[in-house]
């Protein structure tokens, strides 16, 4: 399996641009876990991205089979087995929402969506984008996910305020930031990893970058 090295954040690089984390939130980010997302499917001629581990091996996949912006991805471990499904529903627009069901150990998805994603609004020009989270039966915390539409730089929030997960993009050692596509994903102590990963998976689909 390719495998790509990871890249500490340098702590003297330059900022990334304003839609990104600043550093006082990455700081104020009590990480639990780091990972690489590249957005690129390792099926051929697929749609998707590839999470890779601290260890610079493959941890989680994403494909949807289909073409870009499809209805459904499925995010998978390493060895393929499904660990959740996103599905986009509703019409264009405020309606639009966005469903992730989990699956079992032995593959069968849960009949009740695990968490769900509607955009509430849109900043000047469509530059910012506010989503809400709210798990399954409306009984766990909600999240916020605010960043850029089409950038590669956006954090989510918690109840406070409170930084649960941040992306930006990948930058070397000496500070050069690598393509569009390869990001950084931090995800907080406390921050369910898959949780995390599943709202990655849904701004790429609201990007149209998946």
């Amino acid at each position: 399996m390719a495998k790509i090295q990871p890249l500490p954040l340098p702590a003297a690089a330059s900022s990334p641009p304003s839609c990104s984390p600043s550093g006082d939130e990455r700081r104020s980010l009590q990480k639990q876990a780091e990972y690489t997302v590249w957005m690129k499917s390792l099926v051929f001629n697929g749609n998707g991205c590839t999470v890779y581990g601290a260890d610079g091996g493959v941890a989680f996949r994403v494909d949807n089979y289909g073409c870009r912006g499809g209805r459904e991805v499925f995010l998978m471990d390493r060895a393929g087995k499904t660990l959740i499904r996103v599905q986009r529903k509703g019409l264009p627009g405020v309606f639009r929402r966005w469903e992730a069901c989990r699956c079992s150990d032995d593959g069968e998805e849960t009949t009740t969506p695990w968490f769900r994603v509607q955009k509430m609004g849109a900043g000047k020009n469509g530059a910012t984008v506010t989503m809400t989270h709210h798990v399954s039966g409306g009984s766990g915390p909600a999240y916020t996910i605010q960043g850029c539409t089409g950038k590669s730089g956006y954090q989510v929030t918690g109840a406070g305020g409170a930084v649960a997960a941040a992306v930006e993009q990948k930058r070397t050692p000496s500070g050069v930031a690598l393509g569009d596509d390869v990001l950084t994903l931090a995800v907080g102590a406390g921050t369910d990893h898959l949780l995390a990963l599943g709202l990655v998976v849904i701004c790429g689909l609201m990007n149209r970058c998946l």
